[in-house]
């Protein structure tokens, strides 16, 4: 992004009245045109709100940083350059460089930068909090050429990399990538001297862009696809499965096909993150079983469900996994190599991801990978992650139970041997509760989605209470799947949100959850702020079999609810959750 544009999108924003986004961007030298790149950034990610960035106080970064423990902000962001730790290691200094400061600029380091960890720890308690470690070249004051690394060199990095660790295992830090900002400014290009000296403002405006756009990336943590389905031919492996055979195709250096391999890397990686796994193939079926069936495969063919194999569109057998999955299609990824199939399949389902195989670039088969990253990356990998996959596999087994069973819903939850579980911990907060709110669409009160400062402060209030609901059965355990909050006042309760998983439905978890707040805490009537969203009609079919009617502020009654809880519902299909 060049300066101009940058200010040209302030010029565009300025007028926004919907609301702000808020952050404190703490330095030690001066923020100048990273400020300007940084709030134009955040513009373009936060496209309803206007963007207020706070800056401390100038050559003062662990003072700043001790500021933003006690700002009212919704995210930290933390730049720390080698001045800011001793400013012998800037550019701007007087003093003298010799070997025998080399131990004490060490040692000044070593206690600033313990100083700034113990105040990320604190403020990360209440706000995410973004870091940045020196991106700038250590100035060349140590006694050795340039092309050896000095010992001052290698402590100075050796503590940082010692903090960034430590760091790094907070649950709201979030570090920049280093590799990342490499790829994006070329060290060479970063550092403006004669800006520095005059301005105290270190950066060239190009580093300073792509500076500032990784760390606006940093501030939304956007939701991570939930699924991948997949061609084979020319893209799991290269060759024409029905021409070769299931021998003739290839995924190795011999036969210089080895970025395949690397694909199946890649995918067998995402599938231990809880990610889906499915393949629409023009092909044999016979055929694939036994390309599948190959042991030199580099990921194991279980992580593919369902495995859609017929000569029809492509488009059709996308829709048919979706259904598998009930997902839509804006959480999905589709690889092909053949650019009829992706443009049929994006016409089809024009919220996809739809993505090239790039069979005859194997240098590009990185970029993919980077993009797969981007897309699939998320901060933690939690229990319900890993058995998504198993979860939707039961899924089916417990329809073709139930079908066969013939049984009505309450009996037939008895034969399941299902078991509910419920959680009303407020501190620490579990992240699934908020994963779940800001993803769920189908059961959904009312779409509200929380920033997780905003989801802090929420519960801070003593009226707050949190309720999330787990479940298993003898199918396997489905985890987290519901979330509840609001705020009791004596024996009335309001419920601002209300979210359940899709793979929870059909299983009278609604009910039992409502069963629970009653008997949990004591409360006669139950308020719930619904509002009607265009796929939330699960929740409203709820509402109106529970409360009489889904109308915005509709009330529970204990004893209503009492005489109403005893008539179930039947199963029901359920898309797009």
């Amino acid at each position: 992004m060049k300066l101009i544009e940058a200010l040209a999108i302030l010029k565009g924003a300025k007028d926004r009245s919907t609301g702000a986004f808020t952050c404190f961007l703490a330095t030690g030298f001066n923020p100048l045109h990273l400020n300007t790149f940084l709030t134009a950034e955040l513009a373009l990610l936060f496209t309803d709100q206007k963007i207020q960035i706070q800056n401390g106080l100038y050559g003062d970064l662990l003072g700043n940083v001790s500021r933003l423990e006690k700002a009212a902000v919704e995210v930290g962001i933390v730049v720390i350059e080698w001045a800011d730790l001793d400013a012998r290691l800037g550019i701007r200094s007087s003093a003298l460089s010799s070997p025998s400061l080399c131990v004490d600029i060490v040692e000044t380091v070593r206690t600033r930068a313990s100083q700034i960890q113990r105040s990320i720890e604190a403020t990360c308690q209440r706000m995410p909090v973004i870091v940045c470690f020196p991106t700038l070249p250590l100035l060349p004051i140590s006694f050795v050429p340039g092309w050896q690394a000095s010992s001052l060199e290698i402590e100075l990095n050796a503590i940082m990399q010692s903090v960034c660790s430590q760091i790094s295992q907070c649950a709201q830090v979030r570090v920049l990538s280093p590799q990342r900002m490499d790829m994006a400014s070329p060290l060479p290009e970063r550092h403006d001297v004669e800006s520095e000296l005059l301005t105290g403002f270190p950066y060239r405006l190009a580093h300073a862009s792509a500076l500032a756009n990784l760390l606006a990336q940093l501030t939304r943590q956007p939701t991570p696809k939930k699924g991948l389905i997949t061609d084979l031919d020319d893209t799991l492996w290269r060759g024409l499965l029905g021409e070769v055979g299931s021998e003739g195709i290839s995924w190795d250096l011999d036969h210089h096909s080895q970025m395949h391999a690397f694909y199946q890397r890649i995918l067998g990686a995402l599938a231990s993150e809880g990610v889906l796994l499915g393949i629409a193939s023009k092909n044999e079926r016979a055929f694939v079983e036994s390309a599948l069936g190959r042991k030199d495969l580099a990921l194991p063919p279980m992580v593919f469900f369902p495995i859609e194999v017929s000569w029809g569109a492509k488009s059709e057998a996308v829709a048919r996994i979706l259904k598998t999955w009930n997902v839509g299609p804006d959480s999905v990824v589709f690889i092909d190599d053949s650019p009829l199939e992706l443009a049929e399949v994006k016409a089809s389902h024009p919220e996809m991801e739809c993505l090239q195989f790039p069979t005859k670039n194997s240098v590009a088969i990185y970029d993919l990978a980077l993009r797969l990253r981007d897309l699939f990356g998320k901060s933690a990998i939690l229990e319900e992650d890993s058995i998504r996959a198993q979860s939707i596999r039961r899924s089916h087994a417990v329809a073709n139970d139930y079908k066969a069973a013939r049984r009505t819903a309450a009996n037939f939850l008895e034969h399941v041997e299902a078991e509910m579980s419920f959680d009303f911990t407020k501190v620490p907060l579990d992240p699934r509760a908020l994963e779940l709110v800001n993803k769920t669409n189908q059961f959904n009160l009312n779409g509200k989605r929380f920033k997780e400062a905003s989801w802090q402060d929420y519960f801070r209030s003593p009226e707050s209470f949190l309720l999330l609901a787990s479940y298993t059965d003898k199918y396997g355990p489905l985890g987290k799947i519901a979330v509840i909050a609001g705020r009791q006042n004596g024996r009335k309760l309001y419920i601002d949100t209300w979210v359940m998983s899709c793979r929870a439905f059909s299983r009278r978890i609604e009910y039992m959850c409502l069963e629970e707040l009653f008997a949990k805490l004591g409360v006669d009537d139950i308020e719930l702020d619904y509002v009607r969203t265009e796929r939330n009609s699960p929740l409203r079919e709820f509402l109106a079999e529970v409360s009489g009617g889904a109308s915005p502020k509709c009330r529970i009654y204990r004893h209503s609810f009492e005489k109403r809880s005893n008539t179930l519902r039947e199963p029901q299909e359920m898309t797009n959750g």
